[in-house]
Order: structure tokens, then C-alpha cells, then sequence
């Protein structure tokens, strides 16, 4: 289970245009592997190949220019404490081509709660040698070095990127003004206990290609007049979506045709469907047709240095909650340096001495600035607190950090994306205690030599024994479940007597690697859940885990009892669709267990948290449904490539899926005919017909019939199909209304004529052919000249369009025709149909995107593009079909890590129990942007029926058994409503099942009043209740006394 679309649906998101290419600096140095290649990964060169199999889902959201160019580039990371390595990680998972790590000190014990490739055995070895290795791990592309000497300025000039961590302000001025004037780019990154800063600066002269990574726009034009700023109107089925500023060029005009391929036009909104564009006035003039499209235009943006932009700061808000924040936590830091410097060590954790210090240090700071980093008014309680912390070292605010430092690597790499300018700060003390003035005692958070020293300097020593106590349901171990894993691990997340349990029923693929970085390339087939659980447990021995393969939902809830939900102190959600989020939502709400919900979608990332009693759960708000490609459009009129690619998922479930499965059916199951003769309208002849195709005509007895049917069906679809639109609607037929029949949305098509050397057609052959005889369990071949010499012996019926034949023209007019049912045709069918014993070896075959060699992609791909051939639609490539059809979830391991902080940020709050709204932060981010949106989670909406407040938490708690052992019947239920609150029963139903209705026949009402409750529940739903259900839930519907519809919570009604 992998991250998740952003918002409740699954969203697509496409790669770049291209653009010109970007070498890194002339003076790069080639490093070769330190370690051999596995599982068919190459050695990264200059020239490397991109591998898509391993970088699949981060193509998509990089594109292959940007890629390239990270594949060019060289980073140092200096810092191997857990932000370093939180960065190094991100980076080299991201595909540069080296990464070097430095650090001239060793570990301690304080780095364990966040330094996750440092073990208890490592102490007092050099940081950065013992992560070298573990690291070199992560990505057999990308050469790893570590480097222990003092950082020089000769030794800078072999990177295209520096990144300093753990650096005094002295190195980072010192450094950072050397590199400035050498043109290499500089990332600053730290972290003090809750707070972390971020500095940027690319030079003077940074190109970004793509500010947002969003797909180009396209619209559909209607009109465009001849004016000195001409007007183009879109056709208003959809808005076009474009912003003043845009540039776009355009495709298809008739008419104006000087606009037709234009060097990119800025342009300026008028409305959803207008915008204005150049001089038009001495154009031709505009007939019809034309489709607009947005140019991503290269931007330069220059940086100033550290030390100019430290006295004139750029901030870049992460809460706007907190607007005076970042210019106090600017001074806060550079107090922390001036600290740091006088006495050799940071502040004490919670020492009130050291807080007044830093305080004073903090005004000296503040009143020695010049420019604009001077504040009014230092926030003294916030500057104590930050002394307070300082010596912590968190692995969410760590996670959080590095996810987005890593990402800003990636930026000044390849140019995609915008840059943060110039300062971030970030703080998380919305942890610490709720009540005003609680404050820890130094004894509580003093160093013990264990592990966790890093968390208790922040929160103490009980929070880190209340975390170790925790029992914790972690659904999904895909890219955030193993960031979540590695985060509980560090934190000590029941590393007690508490107990994390891990369930996900997926094995590890090589497109995973990329991003969910405790599988390695020989881990590949492997369970997720229990590699996930075994690599966690070397970070951290203490840790105990269990792993599951159980995917959640009503087949499991044997496994996840009443037993299981009670006993678990809070579940967090790792998952890659809706339904299963919605699920798990709705039996946290049940057994009133806070979740936590996350998501990533390319660079952008949201973190939901439901508290029990206090917040609204994940199911309270959705997004509206998702827009579906109309069926008229799809089968006679698409405009877009992503019209064809869905028509070729349809055809490829029409042939290889269904068929193979209705047949074997029809073979199989008694009852098939019997349920195929109730469907409606014309489908029994449909699926007889499709049953009978598939056992008698169809049917294959060699290869070279495959070959034959694979060829029939091109000619069906490519030519004989299209001749007969075109005689239904010519080329120049006009509507009603005198207009042409083919405009808009509507692009003429022209068929195709087969052809041996049209690489595209024997393709569609190839693939088509060794699909086919898969599903009659037969032996394909990849053998393209043999194809060729079988097609020489083909026979394709001559096709001579027919008058007569319907074809709908919009979804409309397919709803109002009413298909006749041939009953000729179908007793006909019964008769031929040969009988069910018959011995037939059939396989469905399940689409499957990610295995090349299996034909499923090369078949969507040529069946795609040859209609798109037909209507004059640009053909696209594997990498976007694959993203199209195989609707990819783009994703990239900085969002997820950043995300995961967040997560792991409300993770301490729940475990502290905090109870305050206010408290709690859901988070929604891109990275691209960068933008950064905080807000306290929405309350519980609360509903009322006589004087009752209720939310969705609340229910009405009924036991069912009463004293005397028996259990209650319908009518004492109803009664006990009646009496008890007051309520009249009007409707009662558990799950689909109608138990009670006041308009139930007498006679049915009779039979089942004197029941016991669960004797009605087993016989409407015709199911046993299992031996694991402790309770059942009823649904009502109730009037009050005045004889209104009230509305009231559910009922749980215990039986054991």
C-alpha cells in the first residue's frame, strides 16, 4: 500500500515538456560505484539511461529533462546526525548521480532518536563512515561516499549542491559566501528539539523550467476576433483554466492560420472562457477549429547570499497562524549560534538559567541588526522555550525538515519547481503540554545514555514511557507506512510493553524501491509487512512489531474484532484508496480510536487527524465524484489521448477479460444461464453472443489463428469501423441548424490501411495475438518476422459500409433507444452453444501495468495510438500511456517523509492526551510551489433532537440480554425507545438488511415482534452472526412526541 491521492479521489498528474537541456557545471567530477549493481540496476555514468522500472512513479512527477539533469549532478551533505541523514536518504532515493556525506564527529547517544542508520554498537564511531554504507544501499544508480576531513574551499568545488546540517553560523557564512561566488548552489538545514530552519540560496542566476510541475492546459477554441488584442472564445464545456501571464501557442486553427505553431503569445483572463491574446488585426480571418495550449516558459530568479539575506530576510510562511513567528525564530537561532559558541554546548534542556541566558543573547542580537531582521518586539516566552528545546533532536521535526531540504536539493539540480525564498522556519509546540505554565523539570528531560535521550530533553521521561506503552494499528506498509515504521522506531513507539501491528497484503516490486526505503532490490516478491517490520527492528531492537497480510474490510473482521479495536490505543492509515480509508474511518469511529490520516499525491501531501469526541472523522467531507469520459465520446468522437487510452483499457478488458470469464461461467456454474437470462434489455443476447464467440468461432487451434483473429479485429477497429462513422456522418455533413457535423469537440476521423512494415501494426498484432492465445492457455511468440510470414496467409473480409446501422450521437440519445431483444437470436444461441461439460482451457487475464514483458502495455500502446492515428490525435509514448491507463499515483519520497513528520507531530499529541481543537493541525502542502497551509481540524458538526446534543460519536448503548438471560424481542426494543427516550421507532435496519418499518404487512410485523433481535437480524440477512461479533449496529429512523422526523445516533447493541 503506497501513499494516496491528495484529495478522497484518485487525481492524474503528467510529466513535463519538454525543455532545453541543463548541464550542471563545467566542473563536475565522476565517481564511480562503490558497491556492484543488483537486480539489472546499471552504473550511473553521465549518460546513464533513465531506468523506469525503478523510478516509474517518480517520473512522473520529475519528467525526464529534470531527471537527467539530476542524474548530472554531484551533492555533498555535511552533517551525519538524523537531519543529515533524513536528507542524504531523500536525495540519493531521488537519483542523483553521487552523494557525499560528512561529518568530522562521532556518535553519541542523543543521535539515536532520529540518526535511523546508526546502532547502539556505533558509538563513539564517525557518523558519517558508519551511514556511508547503509545509505549506498538505498540506490545502486547513485555512488555514495563519506569524507571526514575539515570542509575546504578546494574541496567545495567539486559539487554542483552543498548541503550543511549540524554547522555553526561562522562555516555557514564562511562557506556559504565561497559558493555563492563560485555558482554552486547552498542548502542550510537545522533543527532544534520542535523548531527547524531552512536557508536557500541558488545564486544569482537560477533557471527553473517549470514553477509548478502541473500539466499544460488545452482548450478547445470557438471563436477568436480581429482586434489589436485579438479575443479567443473556448468552447464552454469546461473553463480553460489559464491565469494572466500565461504563455500559450497554438494547433488546428482554420482560418487564422498565422497563429497555427506561433511562438508562445502571452495572454490576459477575461473569463472562465475568454482571454485576450496579440495584434490579430491584420490576420486572416477565423473560420473554425483550433485547440490552445499553455507553454511552461523557463523563469530566473537570483539569490542573495547567506550573509546579505540573513540581514535582509525573505521568509517563507509555513503557518499562517503564525505570521510574526519566522522573524523571531530568525534571531531565536542566531541566539542559539551566539549560545553555542560562548560555552561549547547548546542549552540545557529546561534549564531556566540557560533560558534567561538565551533570552539576553536574543536581545543583543536583535539590536545589533541593521536591516529588516530587526524585530519590535522580541516573544520572550517563545525564545525560553526555544532554549528549553534546543538540545533535542525529534525524528518527526527531523523528517519534516529533511524532506523538504532534500527536495530543495532536487530543485537546484535540475531546474524543476520553485525554490523556497529564501528562510523557512518551521515549529511544532502546539506538542508540549496544553495547560499555560506546565513546564518540565531539568531532572525529568537530564540525559540517561539511552537511546531516546534526544526526545526525553523535549518532552521528559514519562512521555517516553507512555509511548513505549502504546498499542498501535498501522494499516499499509507501501512509502508512508515505511517512513511512519521508521518514525514509531526512532520515537519508541512500543518500545515497551506497547505493541505496533502492521498489516498489508502486497509484496515488494522493484517501481517500489524508489520510495518505500526498507526494501532492497533483493527483497523484490517479498511481504511487505514483515520486511518492513524486520528493517525496522534493526534501527531499533527494542521495538516490538508484528506483521499482518490481511487486507482490511468485512472479510477480516474476525482477525480486527471488538478484542482487537479495544485493545489498540490509536490506528494510522497508510493506504492507497478511498474505500479502504473510509473503511477504517468508520471503525475508528465505532470503537472511538483517534486516526491518523495522510496522502501524498507527486509534491503534494495533507495530514487529517480524528480525535474521538472532538473532530470530524475522514468520511464527513468528500470530494465531488471525478468527471467520466462521456460513452458516446469514447467509442465515435475522442479528442484527447485520454479518450483513446480508456478506449484501449475498455477493449482490453472486452477481449481478454470478460469473455475468457463469462465462458468459463457458462462452463462452470449450473446457474449462469438462468442468471444471464434475467438481464435487461439487450444483454443476454450480448453476453450469449460473446460466450458463444469466445468457445465456437472464435476459438483458436494454432498460433497462426491467433494471428489471424489479431489481424480481423485491427481491420475492424481501424478501418471497417471508421468507414461506416464516415457514411453515417460524411466529412462534410452540417446539423439542423447548418453548421458542420464535424467541429468542436468533434474531430473527423479517416480509417487506416494495414501494412507489414508499419512497425505500430504489427505491434498491435504481436500483442493482440499473444494476449489472445493466453487466454486459451496456448503458446504465443515474440517472433515478428514469423507474424509477418502467418499475415501473408490471411484472409480479411472485404467490408462495404451499411445503410441502416444507428449510431448515437451523445450519451442522450444511447439512454432513449431502446434495444429490441432478438428472442430468435436468442433461442438460436441457446441451441449452438456447446454443452457446459465440455473441456476448455480458458484464462481471464487481469491488466497488470508494470511488467514489460507481459504484452498488457504493449497492446494499450499500439491500440491507443492507431486511434489516435485515425482522428488526427498526437500519439503518446509508454511512460504516459502507462501513467494514463494505469492510473499512476505520481510520488516522490520527499513529500512522503515531510508528510510523515507531520503525522508522527499529532502522533505525540494523542499519546499525551490533548483535548484542546486548537492543539491538533491537519496540514496540506505542495512542495513544488512551495506553499504550506495549516488548520485546526474541523469540529464535530453536532445535531439535537429534544434537548440531546450528539455528534457521530455518540450512540445509544442497548444491552440486548436482559437479567434473566433471555434476549430482547423487537417489541420490548421498540417499547424500551418508547420509554426510555422518548422514542417511536419508525424504521429499524441493520447494514442492508430492513428489520422493522411502520408500513411492514401485518402479518410479517406479527411474526416478528416476538423474536429475539438477533433471531430477525440472521433471518433477513440469511447470514450467521459470527462467534467473534460482540455487538450489532441498528440504523433508525424515529419520530418524538409531536410526530416529527427527528434524527438520532446509531444503536450499538450488545449481545455477548
Amino acid at each position: 500500500m503506497s501513499s494516496s491521492p491528495l484529495s478522497k479521489k484518485r487525481r492524474l498528474s503528467g510529466t513535463e515538456t519538454k525543455t532545453g537541456s541543463h548541464c550542471s557545471s563545467s566542473n563536475s567530477v565522476r565517481t564511480d560505484l562503490s558497491h556492484t549493481p543488483a537486480n539489472g540496476m546499471a552504473k550511473n555514468g553521465n549518460d546513464a539511461e533513465i531506468d523506469e522500472g525503478l523510478y516509474s512513479r517518480q517520473l512522473y512527477v520529475l519528467g525526464h529533462e529534470a531527471m537527467k539533469r539530476m542524474q548530472n549532478s554531484n551533492v555533498l551533505i555535511s552533517g551525519m546526525r538524523g537531519l543529515g541523514v533524513e536528507i542524504a536518504k531523500n536525495v540519493i532515493l531521488g537519483g542523483v548521480k553521487s552523494v557525499t556525506v560528512h561529518d568530522q564527529g562521532v556518535a553519541e547517544w542523543r543521535d539515536l532518536s532520529s540518526q535511523f542508520y546508526l546502532r547502539e554498537e556505533d558509538l563513539g564511531k564517525n557518523r558519517a563512515e558508519v551511514s556511508q554504507h547503509r545509505l549506498a544501499e538505498l540506490n545502486n544508480y547513485v555512488s555514495v561516499t563519506s569524507y571526514t576531513e575539515a570542509l575546504t574551499e578546494d574541496y567545495l568545488t567539486k559539487f554542483q549542491v552543498v548541503v550543511l546540517t549540524n554547522s555553526n553560523l561562522e562555516e555557514q557564512q564562511q562557506l556559504g559566501e565561497f559558493v555563492h561566488s563560485k555558482g554552486i548552489k547552498l542548502v542550510v538545514a537545522d533543527t532544534r528539539g520542535l523548531f527547524g530552519q531552512l536557508f536557500c540560496d541558488f545564486g544569482e542566476e537560477m533557471v527553473v523550467f517549470d514553477t509548478n510541475g502541473e500539466q499544460p492546459l488545452s482548450a478547445m477554441i470557438s471563436m477568436i476576433t480581429k482586434d489589436n488584442q485579438g479575443v479567443v472564445t473556448c468552447l464552454d464545456e469546461t473553463r480553460h483554466g489559464f491565469e494572466s501571464g500565461d504563455y500559450v501557442t497554438f494547433t488546428e486553427v482554420k482560418g487564422m492560420t498565422e497563429l497555427n505553431g506561433c511562438q508562445p503569445v502571452e495572454i490576459k483572463v477575461l473569463g472562465p472562457y475568454t482571454f485576450s491574446i496579440c495584434d490579430t488585426a491584420g490576420f486572416t480571418d477565423y473560420i473554425r477549429g483550433g485547440i490552445v495550449s499553455q507553454v511552461k516558459m523557463p523563469k530566473k530568479i537570483s539569490f542573495k547570499s547567506i550573509s546579505s539575506s540573513m540581514a535582509e530576510p525573505e521568509f517563507l510562511l509555513t503557518d499562517f497562524a503564525k505570521f510574526e513567528r519566522p522573524g523571531q525564530l530568525h534571531v531565536g537561532f542566531q541566539a542559539i549560534h551566539a549560545f553555542q559558541k560562548k560555552h561549547n554546548h547548546l542549552p540545557a534542556p529546561w534549564k531556566r538559567a540557560d533560558g534567561d541566558e538565551l533570552l539576553t543573547l536574543a536581545k543583543e542580537v536583535n539590536s545589533a541588526q541593521t536591516g529588516s531582521a530587526k524585530v519590535e518586539q522580541l516573544d520572550e516566552a517563545l525564545i525560553k522555550k526555544l532554549s528549553f528545546v534546543a538540545s533535542g533532536d525529534l525524528a518527526p521535526v527531523n523528517a519534516f525538515i529533511g524532506g523538504l531540504a532534500a527536495q530543495e536539493v532536487m530543485k537546484a539540480c535540475s531546474g524543476k519547481f520553485m525554490p523556497i525564498m529564501q528562510w523557512l522556519y518551521f515549529d511544532a509546540l502546539e506538542c508540549l503540554a496544553e495547560e499555560e505554565g506546565v513546564e518540565l523539570t531539568e531532572e525529568e528531560c537530564a540525559p540517561r545514555n539511552c537511546r531516546y535521550d534526544g526526545q526525553v530533553a523535549v518532552f521528559g521521561t514519562k512521555m517516553q514511557d507512555l509511548l513505549g506503552k502504546q498499542r498501535y494499528f498501522l494499516v499499509g506498509a507501501g512509502a508512508i507506512g515505511c517512513e511512519l515504521l521508521k518514525n514509531f522506531a526512532m520515537m519508541g513507539l512500543a518500545g515497551g510493553e506497547g505493541e505496533v501491528i502492521v498489516t498489508d497484503m502486497d509484496t515488494i516490486e522493484k517501481s517500489n524501491l524508489n520510495r518505500q526505503f526498507l526494501f532492497r532490490p533483493s527483497d523484490v516478491t517479498k511481504m511487505k509487512s514483515d520486511t518492513a517490520a524486520a528493517a525496522v527492528k534493526q534501527m531499533n531492537p527494542s521495538i516490538r512489531i508484528t506483521g499482518h497480510q490481511n487486507r482490511v474490510g468485512p472479510d477480516t473482521e474476525r482477525v480486527y474484532d471488538d478484542d482487537f479495536f479495544e485493545s489498540l490505543d490509536g490506528v494510522t492509515n497508510a493506504l492507497d484508496n478511498v474505500d479502504a480509508r473510509m473503511y477504517m474511518d468508520r471503525r475508528c469511529v465505532y470503537y472511538r480510536k483517534p486516526l491518523l490520516e495522510s496522502g501524498t499525491l507527486g509534491t503534494k501531501g495533507n495530514v487529517q487527524v480524528v480525535i474521538p469526541f472532538l473532530t470530524e472523522s475522514y468520511s464527513s467531507s468528500q470530494d465531488p465524484p471525478e468527471k467520466s469520459i462521456p460513452i458516446c465520446t469514447l467509442k465515435n468522437f475522442p479528442n484527447a489521448i485520454e479518450h483513446t487510452l480508456q478506449w484501449a483499457r475498455d477493449e482490453f478488458e472486452g477481449l481478454f477479460k470478460q469473455p475468457p470469464e463469462n465462458a468459463l461461467q457458462y462452463l462452470s456454474d449450473p446457474k449462469f444461464m438462468e442468471r444471464t437470462l434475467k438481464l435487461p434489455g439487450a444483454q443476454p443476447v450480448e453476453v450469449l453472443e460473446a460466450v458463444y464467440k469466445s468457445l465456437v468461432t472464435d476459438c483458436p487451434h494454432s498460433w497462426a489463428d491467433c494471428v489471424a483473429w489479431a489481424r480481423n479485429h485491427w481491420q475492424c477497429q481501424y478501418n471497417n469501423n471508421i468507414r461506416q462513422l464516415l457514411h453515417n456522418f460524411p466529412p462534410d455533413q452540417l446539423t439542423s441548424s447548418g453548421a458542420p457535423f464535424w467541429s468542436g469537440p468533434k474531430r473527423c476521423p479517416h480509417h487506416l490501411e494495414f501494412s507489414t512494415s508499419n512497425d505500430l501494426h504489427i505491434d498491435y498484432v504481436v500483442a493482440g495475438a499473444n494476449l489472445f492465445a493466453q487466454t486459451y492457455g496456448m503458446q504465443g511468440s515474440t517472433d515478428r518476422a514469423g507474424v509477418v510470414k502467418i499475415l501473408q496467409d490471411v484472409k480479411v473480409p472485404v467490408f462495404t459500409p451499411r445503410s441502416g446501422v444507428k449510431i448515437h450521437v451523445s450519451d442522450q440519445d444511447l439512454q432513449n433507444s431502446n434495444s429490441s431483444v432478438d428472442d430468435c437470436r436468442l433461442e438460436e444461441l441457446k441451441v449452438q452453444l456447446p454443452s457446459p461439460e465440455t473441456n476448455f482451457k480458458l484464462c481471464a487475464i487481469d491488466f497488470e501495468k508494470d511488467d514489460d514483458t507481459n504484452f498488457h502495455m504493449d497492446f494499450i500502446v499500439a491500440s491507443s495510438n492507431s486511434r489516435a492515428e485515425n482522428y488526427d490525435i498526437p500519439p503518446t509514448d509508454r511512460h504516459k500511456s502507462k501513467l494514463i491507463a494505469g492510473k499512476i499515483i505520481p510520488a516522490i519520497a520527499t513529500t512522503t517523509s515531510a508528510v510523515v513528520g507531520l503525522v508522527c507531530l499529532e502522533l505525540i499529541k494523542i499519546v499525551q492526551g490533548h483535548q484542546k481543537l486548537e492543539s491538533f493541525k491537519n496540514g496540506f502542502m505542495n512542495l513544488a510551489l512551495p506553499f504550506f497551509a495549516f488548520s485546526e481540524p474541523i469540529a464535530a458538526p453536532t445535531h439535537k433532537y429534544y434537548e440531546i446534543d450528539w455528534t457521530l460519536w455518540d450512540r445509544f448503548e442497548v444491552t440486548g440480554v436482559q437479567p434473566n438471560g433471555e434476549e430482547m424481542t423487537l417489541r420490548q426494543f421498540l417499547d424500551y425507545f418508547k420509554n426510555e427516550h422518548k422514542l417511536e421507532i419508525t424504521m429499524l435496519s441493520q447494514g442492508v438488511s430492513m428489520l422493522y418499518s411502520f408500513f411492514m404487512p401485518a402479518a410479517k410485523l406479527k411474526e416478528r415482534l416476538d423474536l429475539p433481535m438477533t433471531e430477525i437480524v440472521t433471518k433477513v440477512s440469511k447470514k450467521k452472526l459470527g462467534k467473534h461479533v460482540k455487538a450489532l449496529v441498528f440504523e433508525l429512523c424515529c419520530n418524538d412526541l409531536t410526530d416529527e422526523d427527528v434524527e438520532v445516533p446509531y444503536v450499538r447493541y450488545t449481545i455477548r
